[in-house]
């Protein structure tokens, strides 16, 4: 092999590299980047032979969109089901009503209604807040937990 052949070889390997490292700042600027412009700029830095490449990896954003979506997806459900607390049945763990007296699923009683008006009442309470009906204290109902 004569040295022209070696210095061709070794310039197409060099010239593949380089356009392989640009297209790899390309495809990965699109998973992590939202933006148009900064990722035009990306591919713009990727195209700087070698370098660009590295000091696009210097700056990068360290999570891909699609990661980020699914944190804030994760997020938002663990919300709901925060919100949610105490608004199930704690023996059969169905969704209730803050109206309820009973669960309609296990019939497990959930509150006490008031002697007057029949209004749903708290564990805790001492005086029908609806009517003002002092509450029998000798009553006992399973206090609402969402735990």
């Amino acid at each position: 092999m004569t040295t022209h052949a070696i210095e061709s070889i070794f310039i197409l390997v060099a010239a593949v590299f380089w356009l392989a490292s640009a297209y790899w700042t390309v495809k990965d600027a699109r998973r992590r980047i939202d933006d148009s412009w900064l990722l035009v700029l990306a591919a713009i830095i990727g195209l700087v032979p070698y370098l660009g490449p590295l000091v696009y990896m210097l700056f990068r954003p360290p999570e891909y969109l699609e990661d980020v979506r699914e944190r804030e997806l994760e997020i938002r459900a663990m919300e709901d089901r925060l919100s949610h607390r105490g608004l199930v049945c704690p023996v059969c763990r169905t969704d209730v009503d803050p109206s309820f007296l009973v669960c309609p699923i296990c019939t497990t009683k959930l509150r006490q209604a008031c002697a007057t008006c029949r209004s749903p009442l708290e564990a805790l309470w001492q005086v029908c807040p609806y009517c003002e009906t002092p509450i029998d204290a000798g009553a006992s109902i399973v206090p609402r937990r969402g735990d």
